[in-house]
């Protein structure tokens, strides 16, 4: 499993910031403590299109001198997409044990 930041290029509140995003949404949480991250920061659907951390440029630095994936926008965006399925996945799977059968893969 990894961990991914895109590039400091949003701005907001003099700062520039980035994005924060794991393949598993444990590890996110993990990784976003180890930075002294607050939890409250975690952003998530239906307000946010994946789960995910803001970062500063400073944090951003940080997670990556800690093993963070440098991506470019088209990567993360790609990230971002492949976490919307997997969660679309797990719904699908929990809905489909509480009627009884196992949802096969989205199509």
């Amino acid at each position: 499993m990894a961990v991914y930041v895109d590039a400091a290029i949003w701005y907001r509140a003099g700062r520039k910031w980035c994005h924060l995003l794991a393949d598993d949404t444990d590890q996110l949480h993990r990784f976003a403590a180890l930075l002294g991250i607050r939890r409250a920061s975690f952003q998530d659907q239906p307000k946010a299109s994946a789960p995910h951390y803001d970062l500063t440029a400073f944090e951003r630095s940080r997670a990556l001198a800690l093993g963070a994936i440098a991506c470019n926008r088209q990567q993360i965006v790609t990230v971002k997409r492949r976490l919307r399925r997997g969660a679309a996945i797990i719904s699908r799977n929990a809905i489909g044990r509480l009627s009884g059968f196992q949802a096969g893969p989205a199509e």
